[in-house]
């Protein structure tokens, strides 16, 4: 496969966010993701982290994002695919599926 591995971020909390009421926490929401593209996309790699908003972060652009989240300007979990936003609060799996999909994934 030609592409690079898409880079997969998703930012939370240990706390369920106010609206967010009855969706997965941010760790299960990242545990999720990564299963369900590892089903779709065999073979393809990809990196998944897992960033928790509430803890000391080193890079400028995701100190950035996490305070923007924690100032309440977005939702979280927040999935972001090669610093593209792609979901935030209550994460669908389709968005996912076809940001990486215009980046060359195919389904297995």
């Amino acid at each position: 496969m030609s592409q690079s591995p898409a880079t997969i971020e998703v930012y939370g909390a240990e706390i369920i966010c106010a609206s967010c009421v009855n969706a997965p926490s941010s760790k299960d929401t990242y545990e999720w993701l990564e299963a369900a593209i590892s089903r779709k996309y065999p073979d393809q790699p990809f990196t998944i982290t897992y960033i928790d908003i509430d803890q000391e972060l080193a890079e400028s652009r995701q100190q950035d994002i996490a305070e923007k989240i924690r100032d309440d300007e977005y939702f979280y979990p927040l999935v972001m695919i090669n610093d593209e936003i792609i979901g935030e609060g209550h994460i669908q799996l389709k968005p996912v599926f076809n940001a990486l999909e215009s980046q060359g994934y195919h389904a297995g």
